[in-house]
């Protein structure tokens, strides 16, 4: 293989002609030789997916002809003859194989409800083309509209919702945010919770009937995120967290660039991280995109009670137990 570089979807090198693979294992790209195989140092074999075709999906697994640890995490997805919804499947199931490569970078742990049918994670791909589909979370399940991927169809609903910022990776990061709130905010945890998101046994059918009738309250830029973090804790929660995937990868990458001179790992406290890092990174990447004549790249600003809640979350991620199995 060459020394060009590799990017996290690609199937093969465009440079040298190399079949490509991601090792989840090994977290990295690796090679494949024409009939799909990779043999790891330790000499175990593994295969691409099986879905390769299907979605794109270039995840090594254990078994030829199998399916790899991202894609048994979709429980339904688009019927065969559902073209429209296929092609917009693609593209869901790329936002998701980024959603669990960043899950594993941090440490969380994602188990499947074919191991774990009480706890697990599984996800939903439905096309809201075809019939109604609410995008949401319920004990592990997270349902998807995957007609999102359409950008026409995603920007007329982020301009009727008046919404900033909506992204098929971000439905997930928000999505996913929930799921780890229902199972990591546990015991004492519960206290410092309520206390920075507020209480989340009130009402949530009232408070969707509010906050789409009446809007955010007055001032909610000094403590919230964003309009829609205002509705109730539970999304409160959810926002949050969506937007520490947003930080925590997005420097990362810059990192990975050159484009920030401190290495994220310096920093204990993600508060820090957030004000010394990425509210200047954030500023020039906006910039950057006014220069394009394009909207700003995060169109957020994050007040101090904002920092305590990201860096709440930050623990319970710092602190959680991954026990994932290799895949």
């Amino acid at each position: 293989m060459c020394d060009r570089p590799l990017y996290f979807e690609n199937s093969l090198c465009v440079s040298c002609g190399t079949g490509l693979g991601y090792s989840r294992s090994e977290r990295a790209i690796v090679p494949v030789d024409a009939d799909g195989r990779y043999v790891d140092q330790s000499g175990l074999v593994w295969w691409v997916c099986r879905n390769l075709n299907l979605s794109g999906c270039t995840w090594l697994t254990e078994i030829e002809g199998d399916a790899c640890f991202s894609c048994t995490l979709t429980r339904t997805r688009p019927a065969d003859d559902d073209l429209a919804g296929l092609a917009a499947f693609h593209a869901a199931e790329q936002a998701k194989r980024h959603l669990v490569a960043e899950l594993d970078v941090l440490g969380l742990p994602i188990v499947g409800k074919d191991t774990d049918p009480e706890n697990g994670l599984a996800f939903d791909l439905l096309n809201g083309l075809e019939e109604k589909v609410t995008i949401g979370h319920d004990e592990g399940v997270i349902t998807i509209d995957v007609a999102e991927a359409d950008d026409a169809r995603r920007e007329k609903v982020r301009v009727r919702l008046d919404e900033p910022y909506r992204t098929m990776l971000g439905h997930f990061r928000h999505e996913v945010g929930h799921y780890y709130e229902w199972q990591l905010v546990r015991g004492d945890l519960i206290a410092r919770c309520t206390e920075l998101f507020g209480d989340e046994n009130a009402d949530y059918q009232a408070a969707i009937d509010r906050h789409y009738a009446e809007g955010p309250p007055a001032g909610w830029e000094e403590s919230y995120i964003s309009t829609y973090a205002t509705m109730h804790p539970f999304e409160d929660f959810a926002e949050t967290f969506a937007h520490y995937l947003h930080i925590s990868d997005t420097v990362e990458t810059a990192n990975a660039f050159g484009l920030t001179t401190v290495d994220p790992a310096a920093f204990s406290v993600f508060r820090d991280l957030v004000v010394g890092v990425w509210v200047p990174l954030s500023a020039a990447l906006n910039q950057i995109n006014r220069s394009m004549g394009r909207n700003d790249l995060y169109p957020f600003v994050i007040p101090d009670p904002v920092l305590d809640k990201l860096e709440f979350v930050a623990s319970l991620v710092a602190h959680a137990d991954p026990g994932v199995e290799s895949a």
